[in-house]
């Protein structure tokens, strides 16, 4: 009796495993990315207190302020960029940079070489995350675009969990510098984005690469997208004139104010949680386990809000989170027992860094997949000036003996975002063009 043939695996098996394994490597990347956004406000406390480099307050919120700056730079470029070159080679450099950068911070022997350390970094970490988020809302299946990427995201508050753990464990025996000499070590992650990531299809086929584009839809058994490339007499700014032209600058300067609130939030919280936890009486353990808490918050958020956002619309939920979010943060104003307040802790983590993720979800979805990644990272980028004014409030206001009013200042951030976002979710997106519904790699809301 013959046996019958095995059958193919399905369409969507195949784009299963192809999805898989670049959100799995996507994920690394983005994990050694929330090691080395944290690790330096998880060193922060103990900075402060041995007076390292004869530190002050104010001198740490400039230092949290180099490094989102540097991610303001990076943000900014890593769109147009990442459309002209590809986003597997720009996430590669990313990684190197940011590894290496993380290298000069842990041999520096003053805060001018310490903050070109954390300058340099950000430009890594800066363009990193947009061009990640873009990567794999092109290979999300049909209607899971923003669950995918919230996915993702857990991967920057598993750094974020890793850096308290590594600054628990190096900090007190070793030394600061060992915790940031950890952070070199994705420098070796890099050979594997080379070998292993494919790059975007729809990118090839925008940049006329069709026989390469065909090559690895071949050898992953996935079908190509229906994408048109780019004339080659477009010039690199084509794609952000593309974010203003019709109705679409009404929406593009709703992102913006909505994302810089965000991030203001998030590198402000993440940058003084651990010490401003200090200020209110915690040991520095307690301190670092808040941020482990954080962290562990923003993991659980990034799956309930993506599922969210799926249903209900990214824009949507992201509003509702972000007034969750203020509420919360303004509640760590409050003196409280440390039951309540870790409570507090984890739940505000929950909201607010999924909230801002959303807005990179709502942007992704509703945009053409040749513009995705300029559109996106111009929004990242524009947030990340708020990014960098979130540290430096932050340590002024410390400096100042106002730790309080650090809270406060952080809760109406999130107000205003959820105002801007608010009104965003009001406005109907324009139905998707016939490229982005062909496919289900294409297809994410």
């Amino acid at each position: 009796m013959s046996s019958s043939p095995s059958p193919s695996p399905s369409p969507s098996a195949r784009v299963g495993r192809l999805a898989l394994l670049v959100v799995g490597l996507c994920w690394l990347a983005v994990l050694f990315d929330g090691l080395d956004m944290f690790i330096y406000g998880s060193v922060l406390p103990h900075l402060l207190e041995t007076k390292t480099f004869g530190l002050t307050a104010d001198q740490a919120g400039d230092l949290g302020s180099y490094a989102t700056f540097g991610m303001l730079l990076g943000a900014l470029t890593a769109g147009t960029v990442a459309d002209r070159i590809g986003r597997k080679k720009l996430m590669t450099a990313c990684v190197t940079l940011f590894s290496l950068a993380s290298g000069i911070c842990a041999v520096s022997g003053s805060v001018a070489v310490f903050g070109l350390g954390r300058t340099l970094a950000g430009v890594g970490l800066g363009g990193l995350l947009p061009t990640a988020i873009s990567m794999v809302s092109d290979y999300a299946p049909r209607g899971r675009g923003a669950l995918v990427i919230g996915l993702l995201m857990t991967a920057h508050h598993a750094g974020g969990i890793l850096s308290a753990y590594v600054a628990k464990w190096l900090v007190e025996p070793v030394g600061w510098r060992a915790a940031f000499s950890v952070c070199v070590a994705p420098l070796l992650f890099a050979p594997v984005l080379v070998k292993w990531l494919p790059e975007s299809l729809s990118f090839l086929l925008a940049k006329g690469r069709t026989e390469e584009a065909g090559e690895l839809a071949a050898r992953y058994e996935v079908e190509l997208p229906a994408v048109a490339g780019r004339t080659s007499a477009a010039d690199r700014w084509d794609a952000l004139r593309n974010l203003f032209r019709g109705g679409e600058w009404i929406q593009t300067l709703l992102y913006w104010p909505a994302s810089f609130g965000g991030l203001l939030l998030v590198y402000g919280v993440a940058t003084w949680l651990p010490t401003l936890m200090r200020t209110e009486g915690y040991e520095l353990t307690n301190a670092l386990t808040f941020v482990v808490v954080f962290n562990l918050g923003g993991i659980v958020g990034m799956l309930v809000a993506g599922r969210a956002a799926d249903r209900f619309g990214a824009p949507r939920i992201s509003a509702i989170w972000f007034a969750l979010t203020a509420a919360g943060v303004y509640l760590l104003s409050v003196h409280m027992s440390t039951g309540v307040t870790t409570l507090v802790v984890f739940l505000t983590g929950v909201f607010l860094n999924s909230a801002q993720t959303m807005i990179y979800a709502t942007v992704s979805i509703r945009s053409a997949p040749d513009n995705r990644a300029t559109a996106v990272g111009w929004t990242s980028g524009m947030g990340r000036f708020g990014a960098v004014f979130g540290p430096w409030l932050g340590g002024r206001l410390l400096a100042a003996g106002h730790a309080d009013w650090g809270f406060t200042a952080f809760a109406l951030a999130g107000v205003s975002s959820m105002v801007f976002i608010g009104v965003a979710s009001l406005r109907t997106p324009k139905p998707p063009t016939p490229a982005t519904t062909d496919h289900p790699l294409l297809a994410t809301h």
